[in-house]
């Protein structure tokens, strides 16, 4: 696994260091992580270097990541940021709003921006974001038995 991570790093143009190496393997199965969650999945997992890695280093391999294109961040209203591995495919997101759970959604017609504006301003529009917001079938029972 850590070969196929710095492989892919140095596609990107990035070196295959133990802390991107790190961060990847660390968002793989655990799409919509915080800094923090990746900071804990990172201490509790790995050993060496990567354990060392301050926040401030988390978030310039997260920056470097992101501009690389191998990694997502997205920042729903009210949340931290979210970091994500499932990237240039058009996909959205729809988040609760009692537990902050936030699924990914595909895009209904796949094609960016999934969406035109009633009138663009100027602009060459590539994409859209879209976020739906709303309580997920636990918040929902939750309130119910309430």
């Amino acid at each position: 696994m850590d070969q196929l991570v710095g492989d892919l790093l140095k596609r990107k143009g990035l070196r295959s260091t133990t802390q991107r190496r790190a961060v990847l393997t660390a968002l793989q199965g655990q799409p919509h992580s915080t800094a923090a969650d990746l900071e804990a999945r990172i201490g509790e997992g790995t050993g060496g270097a990567a354990a060392n890695l301050s926040r401030q280093g988390l978030y310039n391999v997260l920056e470097d990541l992101t501009n690389a294109q191998l990694v997502r961040c997205i920042e729903p209203a009210g949340s931290a940021a979210r970091y994500e591995l499932r990237v240039g495919d058009n996909h959205h997101h729809l988040v609760c709003r009692t537990c902050g759970r936030i699924e990914d959604v595909d895009c209904g017609i796949g094609v960016a921006p999934c969406l035109d504006p009633v009138e663009d301003k100027g602009f060459a529009i590539d994409e859209a974001e879209i976020t739906w917001w709303g309580l997920c079938r636990g918040c929902q029972n939750t309130e119910k038995n309430a």
